[in-house]
């Protein structure tokens, strides 16, 4: 069992009913058997079948309780689990988004991808599954077994002795199914996440030349996960026969007992066809549980890591100082400093810098310096490990929170397309924009020939499957998104530096009136920005060595200035 099962919302009223439904069921299995087999025994009797059409009539209304109450609590269990994931997987994604783009490149995208698509369906299909056959499982065998005893108490113990047999024979199949399937989900992680590396990499590796050579590496991996799954079927088929052949074992040692006793004289006919009759009904809640087990377990796994993943430590849940956002915003960091893990050394040490107003922000260095590191700070993709940030006066514990990120846009070097209209993809983070405002973004960012040369224009398809766009188009793509938006902070991580010279120039000229009147953040190697900029930080091994305008730190003739010579 799953040990975040009772935490889930709703969960134990749900619990009640499926149980109350089940003593219903219980009920109906010990009536329907103790009909059947008084009405066999009357007949073997001589009794008239005429006479026996209350009893037969009491027998299916028995029956037909006993699947209406186990449709009734599978409905519930499937609506339940239908809801449960819907919300699970909303609030899954939300968690993503709060733990950033970093946690998702550290565990793999199509890791991450594949839990939440099909994990989630997964989990659906065990909460479906398992709870019912949980509860089933608690109450139907212990009211036979009660009934059973009051009626003859020598097959109460055969029934007793038996039943651990078949549970521990089931607990050893599980353990080591489990082993197996842990062995299978791995692989299969580390298929999705080779198969989404290589989808991206694709028209790199054919302008390279290597997409044939790259085939055996698919081929390898897609090999080794078929080798995985083949195993936990066999494993399966295996376990589903063993459980079957002992469960008939064990009926078939409490339908000789009664033979012999009936023989000898020791029983008579109806006990003995009644007990006969819940023998198969006392072990079918275990044998179900059996029969289910592995199309459970892949559930169970993902849901234990959907729960890790909503456990991972962010800053929101600590986060919720408001952030006061007035025209002359301030921002102030002292000794912050940031570290990936404790046997590393700090990416970023001791930084100190106040800004005040809205400034655009130049930030340099040479690779590794720590460019990135900071703005995956300000963007709220990381929290700071040490020291102090405060915001306009107020200091929070970091920027990993709603009030801050709802202020932001965030212009990475490759923004991402959808396939989705150009619609859709300018309007990505305001889906209710209407076309005239699209069309404004468009004109602001340069793309409007773009659109106009588009023959479906605004419901134009781009991304997989549709056209595609230049480098240069793709960064107009992201800036339509952030004029759209109009927040107040802007941040901007090497945006320019895969495009050849003449693009960037061309790019740069549209995008300085968009940063006038905002806080910009603009971590780059191309120094020709920085005559742009209002002040400048210069990073090197994760420590500020300068900062200052342009001006100042050429006249200053210090490392800034080196950057230059370069």
């Amino acid at each position: 069992m799953d040990k975040n099962l009772m935490k889930l919302t709703g969960i134990k009223p749900i619990l009640a009913t499926i149980g109350i439904l089940t003593v219903m069921e219980g009920f109906a299995i010990i009536l329907l058997a103790t009909w059947l087999a008084d009405i066999i025994a009357s007949l073997y009797n001589g009794v008239a079948i005429q006479e026996q059409y209350g009893k037969i009539l009491l027998f299916l209304l028995a029956f037909l309780g006993r699947h209406l109450a186990h449709t009734i609590q599978q409905n519930i269990a499937t609506n339940f689990a239908e809801k449960t994931s819907k919300e699970l997987r909303s609030t899954l994604v939300k968690k993503l988004f709060e733990l950033g783009p970093k946690y998702t490149k550290k565990h793999g995208s199509g890791n991450i991808s594949t839990l939440v698509l099909e994990g989630i369906t997964q989990y659906k299909t065990y909460l479906e599954l398992f709870l019912p056959r949980m509860l089933a499982t608690g109450i139907v065998p212990g009211m036979i077994i009660l009934y059973v005893y009051w009626n003859d108490w020598l097959s109460g113990v055969i029934l007793t002795v038996t039943m651990p047999i078949l549970i521990g024979f089931l607990i050893l199949v599980g353990m080591a199914a489990s082993s197996q399937m842990d062995r299978q989900l791995a692989t299969y992680k580390i298929l999705s996440n080779h198969f989404l590396d290589s989808l991206r990499g694709l028209e790199t590796l054919k302008f390279l030349g290597r997409s044939k050579q790259h085939k055996g590496n698919i081929e390898k991996v897609s090999e080794q996960y078929r080798k995985a799954t083949m195993k936990t079927l066999r494993l399966a088929f295996l376990s589903s026969f063993s459980l079957d052949f002992f469960t008939s074992l064990s009926v078939a040692v409490v339908a000789v007992n009664l033979g012999l006793r009936l023989i000898n004289g020791d029983l008579v006919l109806l006990p003995a066809l009644m007990i006969l009759i819940l023998a198969p009904e006392f072990f079918l809640p275990v044998r179900m549980v059996g029969a289910d087990f592995h199309a459970t377990l892949d559930g169970k796994e993902a849901g234990e890591s959907i729960q890790k993943i909503l456990k991972e430590e962010t800053a929101l849940a600590n986060g919720t100082t408001a952030i006061p956002f007035i025209s002359t915003s301030s921002l102030l960091f002292q000794g912050v400093e940031f570290q990936h893990n404790a046997e590393e050394e700090p990416t970023l040490k001791n930084l100190q810098f106040s800004i005040e107003g809205f400034k655009k922000i130049g930030i340099v260095g040479e690779s590794g310096a720590g460019k990135s590191t900071l703005i995956d700070l300000l963007s709220g993709f990381n929290a700071h490990t040490n020291g102090t940030i405060s915001v306009n006066g107020v200091t929070i514990p970091n920027l990993m929170t709603d009030a801050w990120r709802q202020h932001t846009t965030y212009i990475p070097q490759s923004p991402y397309i959808y396939s989705m209209s150009l619609r859709d993809n300018i309007a990505f983070y305001r889906p209710k924009a209407s076309d005239e405002e699209i069309i404004s973004a468009l004109k602001a960012t340069g793309l409007y020939d773009v659109y106009q040369a588009l023959p479906n224009g605004l419901d134009e398809t781009l991304g997989d499957g549709g056209r595609t766009l230049s480098g240069g188009q793709e960064q107009r793509v992201a800036l339509a998104r952030a004029f759209l938006t109009n927040r107040s902070i802007m941040l901007l991580d090497e945006p320019t530096s895969h495009l050849d010279i003449e693009t960037e120039f061309e790019l740069k000229e549209m995008m300085l009136p968009l940063l006038e009147d905002k806080l910009v953040f603009l971590a780059t190697h191309r120094l020709h920005w920085m005559k742009d900029m209002d002040y400048i930080l210069v990073l090197d091994h994760g420590t500020i060595v300068e900062k200052g305008t342009h001006s100042d730190l050429i006249a200053a003739k210090g490392y800034y200035y080196s950057l230059l010579q370069q």
